[in-house]
């Protein structure tokens, strides 16, 4: 599974994805595969194209909406887009409105080597402040969040971000995400967390960030409180400057926000005087309230 931008051009669409080496076949083989007798052309662009990311002015957020949501019993969540709007995702050629949160702004599409214009209304940020933006809002993104050959579509956010269509079909990986969207149930999310260490009775941040896939454990508070222990773990994803994205059990998260659990952070068993502290990003869909009322 690749997550990516699509580009409508004039005479075809470019596709922007992570081409970082992993165990999946890279898209554009795996296009290759299905071509077959249609008259359809794929390479690669790579080396004619540079994607920008602009956040925080005006123009990045003029055109946001308040949000509307789709909620199933299995815990999917389709954003509801006002049909007889235009194209949520913009219809200027090579400008992208990243709607996967509030706040992320637009991707552009520029030749390589080139600036786009916006540049000279915007400070020149790094890549690192980047995953910042995207880490605090809950946005994973690329082959280090979305682990290719194991990563679930509704676990990764996609249904949230706008990436599923639970109508269309047929697609690879269709059966079993329309059969947990219908008669499953979402068990896992990627949300942001703080990670702490404790040093001198203090709680501070990790300076440099950690190794990807650690594991994230859940563990009692009270340990002379009955019951059993929490099964399984979660797993840390990108994180930077004592923030992170993290794979949770939804169940665990709630327990750490009862004040039941805490999770802290292992390293092929061993401890490592790291704890993570999940929060829901304020843009994140808040379950309805199904609760049945009594009338007198």
């Amino acid at each position: 599974m690749y997550d990516v931008f699509l580009y409508a051009t004039n005479n075809g669409f470019l596709l922007e994805y992570d081409t970082t080496p992993s165990e999946a076949v890279s898209l554009a083989s795996y296009f290759k595969r299905h071509v077959l007798r249609s008259k359809v052309k794929v390479r690669s662009a790579t080396e004619e194209y540079d994607v920008w990311a602009a956040w925080g002015s005006a123009k990045d957020h003029e055109w946001e909406t308040k949000r509307l949501w789709h909620w199933e019993r299995s815990g999917a969540v389709e954003p509801v887009w006002n049909g007889t709007q235009s194209w949520p995702w913009g219809t200027e050629e090579g400008v992208i409105l990243d709607r996967r949160a509030v706040g992320m702004g637009r991707r552009l599409l520029v030749r390589k080597g080139e600036r786009p214009l916006d540049a000279a209304t915007h400070d020149i940020v790094s890549n690192e402040e980047y995953l910042l933006h995207r880490i605090v809002r809950g946005v994973p993104e690329g082959a280090a969040d979305i682990v290719p050959m194991q990563a679930f579509p509704m676990e990764s956010n996609l249904d949230i971000m706008g990436a599923l269509d639970f109508r269309k079909g047929c697609y690879v990986g269709q059966e079993l995400t329309v059969r947990t969207y219908h008669t499953g149930v979402v068990r896992k999310r990627i949300l942001p967390v703080v990670i702490q260490k404790l040093e001198r009775g203090v709680q501070a941040s990790p300076s440099s960030p950690l190794p990807l896939y650690l594991d994230i454990k859940p563990v009692k508070n009270n340990l002379e409180k009955l019951g059993p222990r929490p099964r399984g773990s979660g797993k840390m994803l990108s994180n930077q400057k004592g923030v992170g994205l993290a794979l949770l059990r939804l169940e665990h998260v709630a327990g750490v926000q009862k004040g039941d659990l805490k999770f802290d952070i292992v390293d092929g068993g061993n401890a490592t005087n790291l704890s993570a502290v999940p929060w829901w990003p304020e843009w994140w869909p808040h379950e309805p309230d199904t609760t049945p009322t009594s009338s007198t």
